[in-house]
């Protein structure tokens, strides 16, 4: 990997598929004696709960889930 000219390096797609890494996801870079890890933040959300934060409050109608679900239902 090649540090980039704004500090930046991009993990390869192997290891992010390995341990789960996602755009979005929060990683620090912790010093651990004379070497340097990636660590994923466990208190970042996941993609759904990022998702789902931003779009909680949003819906422009009144619908109970009842009807929701009729409506996916085709009832």
């Amino acid at each position: 990997m090649r540090l980039n000219s704004k500090g930046q390096v991009t993990i390869p797609v192997e290891i992010r598929e390995k341990y789960g890494l996602h755009p979005g996801d929060e990683v620090d870079v912790v010093e651990v004696g004379n070497t340097l890890q990636i660590i994923r933040r466990e208190s970042s959300a996941t993609r759904g709960g990022r998702a789902a934060h931003r779009l909680r409050g949003t819906a422009t109608t009144r619908m109970t889930t009842d009807e929701i679900m009729g409506l996916l239902r085709d009832q």
